[in-house]
């Protein structure tokens, strides 16, 4: 997003803040919502270490912490360990995906570049490999993956299991430059599927939540190293969502970022270039949320005037472009804690669903800050991916960390399904096994190949009991 300061935001305005609200009132409120939410506890009472996701949101206890080393070694694992068995790579999903109080399995040691395919541009990796590893050791082999997603913290086998994307015109989401897969079964089997080779366990476990086997390694199809034009531009809200078709189609990359209670969004679009390298600087998406948010806790109850400082200095803030190669600029370092729920809705539903959702937000819920985000991905034929067989149009909605996210479920997440979304994987929602089975064709075939490879249950904490066998 643009740089604007906090400073910038709440200029001139603090004395009117303090004058509406009253200083005590307004200070002792915003320390209540300020605090950091109550810590875990350390380890429980057998002595079982904590572990805790990135946000906060989901939390356990294992018996059993596991990094194999092998492919023997994780059989061993996956067959003997107590159970559930949950693998695990950032911890950056939002969902209760990885909680367990049987064994907790990490792919750390199971990481890197196995080989690649100089002709094709293709490459072998292992299923602990980070995004942000896999950046310079393809650009060493002169490639890069085709799309990456806002954040680049995740391992290559968990990015795909949650169906985790980018945005882009014809661009799918990371799971659809998977070629070939590699999957380690509680039954104690290694298989190899690709399209023709055991092609249900490959459309059925490439989106596979982790609840399939472990994936060990993938084989990418990736692309040649490209340089792209990123610019980045705050503009008013109602201009962008009705340019949304054309920009979609313009533009080899875009999204944007809607800021309630500010009547404006800031675009982010990446483009094929040959102009010369202009490396991006110091992140400013920090001090520009911080900004907003100082601008909530002063003017929360004074919408009116929120919207008009905001847009005051919104409007000031010039575009900004930098040039470098893709993978360099497609992610971005995200160092400010949030939940977050995001639903997948066929395209044509995304602009209405998003004014329902804006509106929603906007009249009930004036504490929130955090930006929309609103991206686009190409349609894939993953049986578990969101994106299954439709265009996709997703809309994010966050929160900050230490605030409560219960408006996701009260306000957004009705006008998400009302308009027919499929949520993120990796992202908050409250659906189950019945709900899933009308929104997925090919539920019923995808439950069969994980019941297949998984007889006894073993990969699948409460969390995914409530996916899979509910109802």
């Amino acid at each position: 997003m643009g740089k604007v300061t906090r400073r910038a935001l709440i200029a001139g305005g603090g004395a009117i803040g303090i004058g509406a609200i009253g200083a005590g009132g307004l200070a002792g409120r915003n320390w209540l919502r300020n605090r950091e939410p109550e810590a875990f506890a350390a380890q429980d009472a057998q002595g079982h270490l904590l572990w805790s996701n990135w946000s906060g949101s989901a939390h356990s206890y294992p018996e059993k912490r596991a990094a194999p080393a092998s492919e023997d070694e994780l059989l061993s694992i996956l067959t003997k360990a107590p159970a559930p068995v949950r693998p695990v790579g950032s911890g950056h999903s939002f969902t209760a995906l990885v909680p367990t109080d049987g064994t907790l399995l990490t792919l750390d040691g199971m990481a890197g570049l196995v080989g690649h395919d100089a002709a094709t541009h293709q490459a072998t990796v292992r299923g602990g490999t980070r995004l942000a590893d896999l950046g310079p050791a393809l650009a060493a082999i002169g490639q890069e993956m085709i799309n990456l997603p806002d954040i680049n913290k995740q391992s290559i086998a968990g990015a795909i299991g949650t169906g985790t994307h980018g945005t882009g015109r014809g661009i799918q989401a990371v799971h659809g430059s998977v070629i070939a897969m590699r999957i380690a079964t509680p039954t104690g089997e290694i298989i190899d599927c690709d399209r023709t080779n055991r092609p249900e366990v490959f459309d059925a476990a490439r989106v596979g939540l982790g609840a399939f086997g472990v994936v060990t390694q993938v084989t990418l199809q990736n692309q040649p190293l490209t340089r792209v034009r990123k610019r980045v531009e705050v503009r008013p809200t109602e201009d962008i969502f009705d340019e949304w078709p054309a920009l979609r189609q313009k533009h080899r990359n875009v999204e944007f970022y809607v800021l309630p209670f500010t009547g404006h969004s800031v675009t982010i679009t990446h483009d094929v270039t040959d102009k010369p390298v202009k490396p991006r600087g110091p992140d400013g998406d920090v001090e520009t949320l911080m900004g907003l948010k100082q601008l909530r806790d002063w003017f929360e109850f004074a919408p009116a005037l929120r919207r008009k400082l905001a847009a005051e200095e919104l409007a000031k803030i010039p575009p900004e472009e930098v040039v470098d190669e893709g993978w360099k600029l497609l992610s971005n370092e995200r160092p400010v804690r949030f939940n977050e729920t995001e639903y997948h809705l066929p395209i044509e539903a995304q602009i209405p669903a998003l004014r329902e959702i804006l509106a929603a937000i906007e009249e009930h819920r004036s504490d929130v800050f955090f930006p929309i985000e609103v991206r686009v991905i190409a349609p894939d034929d993953a049986w578990l991916s969101p994106f299954y067989e439709r265009e996709s149009g997703s809309i994010a909605v966050h929160a900050y960390y230490r605030e409560d996210h219960d408006f996701f479920f009260s306000i957004v997440e009705p006008i998400f399904r009302r308009h027919g979304g499929r949520p993120h994987w990796g992202k908050l929602h409250r659906l189950k096994a019945r709900d899933l089975a009308q929104l997925y064709p090919r539920w019923k075939e995808a439950r069969e190949v994980r019941a297949a490879l998984d007889p006894e249950g073993r990969m699948l904490n409460d969390y995914l009991k409530a996916v899979f066998l509910d109802g």
